[in-house]
């Protein structure tokens, strides 16, 4: 049995997953990949995309808030629950896929990712099956302006990292509206994407009224975040193709596509993906533009 490669798209409401998914799949289509996005989201009401496999097939949102009378939060985690259970319908649908190139849109449930075990035991079964995932982690931009937001990002990333298990790219996303807060970043992009020594993060945090009551649980978190040092994000515009190219030769690396994938790879492609480049060439996409 060949190899199956895909993405595993994960984040918080509103951190744009099916956007990305959507503009993703229609990037890789026009480099010559087939591509199939799987849709595991249950109360995914806007998809901008045609899955090829729904989750709704096998179990609906709105039909379990009804039955059992749930809100939406306890009826997503019966849905997921239910697709762990009955994870051999979602395998024998991917692989009749085996020729695509697959893309999950994930629920924005961060619980799913941090304490509950359904998506991990999902992807576990999936990875069994000689599917080669790779987690892409999306953020909101916006968290950069503040200390505390980004703080918590920096968190949830590195939980996430450790809890699903897969190779894992996180990407700050909406890197087109960093215009209308970049004048009140107190570092530079560097800083927020590279992760960089986060004890000046913690001096912001310990300027602020509200945060600088929490000294040393900012100080514990930090620590635990410099300790694990596995945090770093690619900013993405979805409507900039460099940008995108650049998740996606990371995404091609971390999921093993670049030496195990379907189409043909010349050796200059090859080393852009092994380096983080965003093309063949070495150009790299120059990020004043949003700032």
């Amino acid at each position: 049995m060949s190899l199956i490669f895909g993405q595993l798209v994960i984040g918080p409401p509103s951190s744009g997953k099916t956007t990305y998914c959507n503009a993703m799949s229609k990037f890789l289509e026009s480099l010559g990949r087939k591509v199939a996005i799987i849709n595991i989201d249950p109360a995914n009401e806007n998809m901008e995309y045609t899955p090829a496999v729904d989750i709704s097939e096998l179990v609906k949102h709105e039909d379990i808030m009804e039955e059992y009378g749930s809100g939406p939060n306890g009826a997503l985690l019966y849905c997921m629950e239910y697709l762990e259970t009955h994870v051999s319908w979602l395998i024998a649908r991917v692989l009749n896929l085996k020729d695509h190139y697959l893309i999950f849109d994930c629920p924005g449930q961060v619980e799913l990712y941090t304490h509950h075990k359904s998506v991990s035991k999902i992807v576990e079964k999936l990875s069994e099956n000689l599917i080669k995932l790779c987690s892409v982690h999306l953020v909101e931009s916006h968290h950069c302006s503040d200390p505390g937001k980004f703080l918590s990002s920096l968190l949830l990333c590195t939980t996430v990292m450790l809890r699903i298990g897969l190779p894992h790219v996180n990407v700050m996303t909406k890197f087109d509206e960093m215009k209308k807060y970049s004048e009140h970043l107190p570092f530079n992009i560097d800083f927020y994407t590279e992760v960089l020594d986060l004890k000046y993060l913690l001096e912001q945090l310990d300027d602020d009224p509200f945060t600088a009551r929490y000294k040393k649980l900012n100080a514990a978190l930090v620590s635990i975040i410099e300790n694990y040092s596995l945090v770093s994000f690619i900013p993405l515009d979805i409507s900039n193709e460099e940008l995108l190219l650049k998740v996606k030769n990371a995404v091609d690396k971390a999921n093993g596509y670049v030496f195990g994938g379907n189409e043909p790879q010349d050796v200059q492609t090859l080393l852009a993906c092994a380096v983080g480049a965003t093309s063949a060439t070495e150009r790299v996409s120059s990020l004043d533009e949003y700032v």
